[in-house]
């Protein structure tokens, strides 16, 4: 008796909302190095420098990750100050402009905080599977 078996489904890579255009799926050809430039854009040029980031993804995303959470921080505090620092010193109409900005950057670093970390995630070897 013939036995039934079930068609099997294509595999596909599964990314995350938020994973980065810029870095390939974990587990496609290369994708490894587009995260080390991706990562590398995250952090301050001097980060090159260290060779122990480029040979080590792994440690490159932690710095990555320290690095944007920082940018972060300095942003938010940025936002809660800039009334008060700049009220005086330059128009009504400059301080709503220079707030608008903080707050534009606040939203792109929370945006790149959480790509960075599905990439780290990605890179100690966790796979993400699709949701049904």
């Amino acid at each position: 008796m013939p036995t039934l078996t079930e068609p099997r489904m294509p595999t596909t890579i599964h990314t995350p909302p938020g994973w980065p255009d810029q870095v390939r799926p974990p587990g496609a050809p290369d994708w490894e190095s587009t995260a080390v430039a991706f990562l590398l854009d995250c952090c301050p040029p001097d980060f090159r420098a260290y060779p122990v980031l480029r040979r080590h993804p792994v440690v490159l995303a932690r710095f990555a990750a320290e690095f944007v959470e920082g940018q972060y921080e300095a942003a938010k505090g940025g936002l809660a100050g800039v009334r008060t620092a700049l009220a005086g010193h330059v128009g009504v109409e400059v301080v709503e402009s220079a707030a608008d900005a903080w707050s534009e950057q606040s939203a792109r670093l929370v945006r790149t905080r959480r790509a960075v970390a599905l990439v780290e995630e990605a890179l100690r070897g966790r796979v993400f599977i699709r949701k049904l």
